[in-house]
């Protein structure tokens, strides 16, 4: 008589771990090259590191000699490293943004957040430029980072919230980027708040996409689960 083989705890992890990373296979590609680079830059030189960046940089040098390139390439490296924090970042709201909104969709708002706060930021530092605000070296700005996406991403999450905590959700970043931009005052605080104003304004995306995240229902749902009191009730979640 045979015995049918009772999987471990290690396969039956590493099938939800594999299952966790298919749900959202853009962001988790984009985490992959992101460590990549990352290593790269941690075992050069700080001169090598610069220049690597530099090189990379979607200034306003760059924009106008080569923009494609620089648009792709600086979504690709982070400025002094971080990967984990950055990890932990996607985690959060990479991941259920993609796998709420598809990847395709996903994609369109991400580089719609990156290309279009990358370019009014840079703007708004040209307009400073030419009307003496701000030094002509400032052409050759570091800027690097997927920060500006990020925060695209974590904007259209709005409307991945039910009523009414949509609201207090989009208050709340707002309010977060808006301080960061009054207290700052630099074309970076610019544009993670022009990428925030951008990804509000990308919900023509999420038509189709019904709100899916009761937080209400999510810390109950957690609550039942951490006291034990039986299967967890069913509540819509990402």
């Amino acid at each position: 008589m045979s015995h049918a083989r009772v999987p471990g705890r290690t396969s039956v992890l590493a099938r939800a771990v594999w299952s966790y990373v298919r749900s959202a296979p853009g962001t988790f590609v984009w985490l992959a090259i992101l460590l990549g680079t990352t290593l790269v830059i941690d075992r050069v030189s700080p001169r090598v590191a610069h220049h690597i960046l530099e090189k990379r940089s979607t200034n306003l040098h760059h924009l106008e000699v080569a923009p494609l390139k620089v648009l792709f390439s600086s979504a690709l490296w982070i400025e002094g490293g971080g990967w984990w924090f950055y990890f932990v970042l996607y985690n959060v709201f990479h991941v259920p943004a993609e796998r709420w909104l598809g990847t395709v969709r996903w994609l369109a708002v991400v580089l719609i957040a990156h290309i279009g706060a990358t370019y009014i930021s840079e703007g708004a530092l040209y307009w400073a430029i030419s009307r003496g605000l701000a030094p002509h070296r400032a052409v050759y700005t570091l800027d690097v980072g997927v920060s500006y996406a990020l925060a695209g991403v974590v904007a259209v999450l709005t409307y991945a919230l039910v009523r009414p905590w949509r609201y207090v959700y989009a208050a709340g970043v707002v309010v977060f980027y808006g301080y960061g931009l009054l207290q700052n005052r630099d074309f970076t605080s610019a544009g993670h708040f022009t990428a925030v104003l951008i990804g509000l304004a990308c919900y023509p995306f999420t038509r189709g996409r019904p709100a899916a995240f009761d937080p209400v229902a999510a810390a109950r749902t957690a609550w039942q689960w951490v006291r034990g009191h039986g299967r967890p009730s069913r509540s819509r979640s990402f």
